[in-house]
């Protein structure tokens, strides 16, 4: 049987989208690179550190964006000899980075917030509010860029994500400078500070465990291991199975290697056996990569742990190597 990895038939489609694709997301790096210029400028001009802050985080997105765009771009070489799996997991390593720079700049602005809680200063409310409304529009539209593509790739939903906290920000900076112009309430810049540092902490927390599992060869979250050794032993001539690997070579491709002990009269209808093991895996789970390693029945492997290549029980017998 031919080692499908059943996916060829996308790869026209997926030439179009990735342009179109490509185009938004240059498109959002030219529009935050003018962005963050007018708010630095906006920010030292008024004194508002809000206004600095959301410039420095602007700064960081238009990175997030030219790493999102070069691991996109990257992600699509096909294998070669020094990356014998393709390029793909660069999408993975792109969203790490950048749910990291998101932690980074949360823990950041909640320190200069908290600065400037303690000794607030004066900051002049129309420039924020102008400069804030200029860069609400066009964090906006970066998101909106963004939104569309961000449902199927961990790469750009990081980004997304980015450009979230930002029209969040930029929303909260309005609010503090509409605040200090009409009851002159100077806290509200390092509150507002705060708030947004907080939300944007909790957002990449809780989103940096995918592409952490990814690249430690996790098993793929969407899929249930019980049930597809269940299925796996349910397939005729199959005796039992075991050092089990499930990963991911990229996003969206679950992958599994084992070695499947097959009964004696299934021994000489092995690519038979393979032939329906693999249908079976690609047409109820999506798992288009499969590596099957065959052991007979009287010479399989004695006592091998069903997960990774050690001996023993799962129960966690010390393991012999």
């Amino acid at each position: 049987m031919p080692h499908d990895h059943g996916h060829g038939h996308h790869h026209h489609h997926h030439h179009l989208d990735a342009n179109s694709g490509d185009r938004r997301v240059s498109l959002a790096i030219w529009a935050n690179g003018l962005l963050t210029v007018a708010q630095i400028v906006g920010g030292i001009m008024s004194g508002s550190l809000a206004l600095v802050a959301d410039a420095l985080h602007n700064l960081s997105d238009m990175a997030s964006l030219a790493i999102a765009f070069a691991a996109r771009k990257v992600a699509r070489r096909p294998a070669d000899e020094a990356m014998t799996f393709g390029y793909g997991r660069i999408e993975i390593v792109a969203a790490l980075i950048n749910y990291t720079t998101l932690i980074i700049v949360g823990l950041y602005l909640i320190y200069e917030g908290a600065m400037r809680l303690i000794d607030p200063p004066a900051v002049g409310g129309w420039t924020v509010v102008v400069v804030a409304g200029v860069a609400l529009v066009i964090d906006a539209l970066t998101a909106w860029l963004t939104w569309t593509m961000q449902k199927d790739s961990v790469n750009i939903r990081a980004l997304f994500l980015h450009n979230l906290s930002d029209a969040l920000g930029s929303v909260a900076v309005i609010v503090a400078g509409t605040l200090i112009l009409l009851y002159d309430w100077r806290l509200v810049d390092p509150i507002v500070t705060i708030g947004i540092a907080v939300y944007i902490l909790w957002l990449a927390i809780s989103e940096i465990g995918g592409p952490v599992r990814t690249l430690m060869l996790g098993s793929p979250a969407h899929i249930d291991n019980a049930e597809v050794l269940e299925a796996l032993r349910g397939v005729d001539g199959v005796a039992s199975l075991h050092h089990v690997h499930f990963w991911q070579m990229q996003e969206h491709e679950a992958a599994l290697d084992a070695h499947i002990v097959l009964t004696d009269a299934a021994w000489t209808r092995q690519e038979r056996v393979k032939a329906a093991l693999k249908a079976m895996l690609h047409a109820r789970f999506g798992i288009g990569h499969s590596t099957l390693e065959f052991e007979h029945q009287d010479r399989a492997h004695d006592a091998a742990g069903i997960y990774g290549c050690r001996d023993g029980a799962l129960s966690g017998n010390p393991a012999q190597e």
